[in-house]
């Protein structure tokens, strides 16, 4: 049935039909925009309205980035990132330094470039390190140990277990800041003994490693400052359950197409584009 016929069955107006519809419809999408944004923002308190944007698309609502924000600003559900800072990186040492490959490479494939670093986390009466690889093509984690100490083990046992879950061919680069963990004997050799490239930032420069560093902001403000782990295997078992089930299946991210890592090296693999590392490419300015 048209509107116009409903409306000459009620022995009402066209124009009385659509006044009374600009006055209630647009409060009742409103009402069910929220509902679902709501139930969103509770599901990943750390979002903010643009990546909320895209989570309603994937779930078959589209709205506005800006009419989000401004819903997301009224009911309270705009996130406030707390700013902390540990140091975690040891760089004043005598070891041999790598120099910085990956600021030229262009990551065009899975395992090409992984990223490596440090951090800390509060538990209720001690602090405990956790050392992470990223594959930096997908920003998926592959490689993870978490500890009580800082001794280059750490770092090892993270490498380890990236080693372990991917295969990759000879031009992979390892990139990481100067810290003695990863300047150290044993974790040079390991990567030197799998004809792994070695690259470093430079002192004193957290871009370099943006994407590590990102990934670290990410998992601090959407899990870590989220919860207080009773002791080291409650933060072992909380950490890993926030990488398998949220990082990695459900989480967004800008940089791939706001798709989670794990749907993102699906597609790739299965469109036939990924690249091999052995056909990695670098730039160079014409300075």
């Amino acid at each position: 049935m048209t509107i116009a016929e409903a409306c000459e069955l009620a022995a009402l107006s066209r124009a009385s039909f659509y006044r009374s519809y600009q006055e209630h419809e647009p409060r009742q999408a409103d009402i069910e925009l929220r509902d679902c944004l709501q139930r969103l923002a509770l599901q990943n308190p750390r979002y903010g309205y643009r990546r909320l944007s895209h989570a309603l698309r994937r779930q078959g609502c589209v709205a506005n980035a800006k009419r989000v924000l401004r819903l997301m600003r009224l009911d309270n559900l705009l996130c406030v990132r707390k700013r902390r800072f540990v140091l975690t990186t040891d760089s004043n040492h005598f070891l041999p330094v790598y120099p910085n490959l990956a600021a030229r490479l262009v990551v065009e494939g899975l395992n090409q470039l992984w990223v490596a670093d440090i951090t800390y986390i509060r538990l209720r009466e001690q602090f405990v390190y956790l050392a992470v690889v990223l594959d930096a093509f997908s920003r998926r984690v592959i490689g993870w140990q978490l500890g009580e100490s800082l001794e280059a083990k750490l770092a090892l046992g993270a490498l380890e277990q990236a080693l372990s879950q991917r295969q990759y061919e000879p031009g992979l680069v390892h990139h990481s800041d100067r810290g003695v963990q990863y300047c150290c004997r044993d974790y040079v050799q390991r990567l030197e003994a799998r004809g792994i490239l070695i690259s470093m930032s430079r002192r004193g420069n957290p871009y370099d490693n943006a994407r590590a560093e990102s990934f670290i902001k990410t998992l601090k403000s959407e899990e870590v400052w989220l919860r207080q782990y009773r002791d080291i295997a409650d933060a072992r078992d909380s950490i890993g359950m926030f990488l398998e089930q949220v990082y990695h299946g459900r989480r967004l991210h800008s940089a791939l197409q706001y798709r989670p890592p794990l749907e993102f090296e699906q597609a790739l693999l299965a469109s036939g584009q990924h690249r091999a590392t052995g056909r990695v490419r670098y730039e160079f300015s014409q300075a």
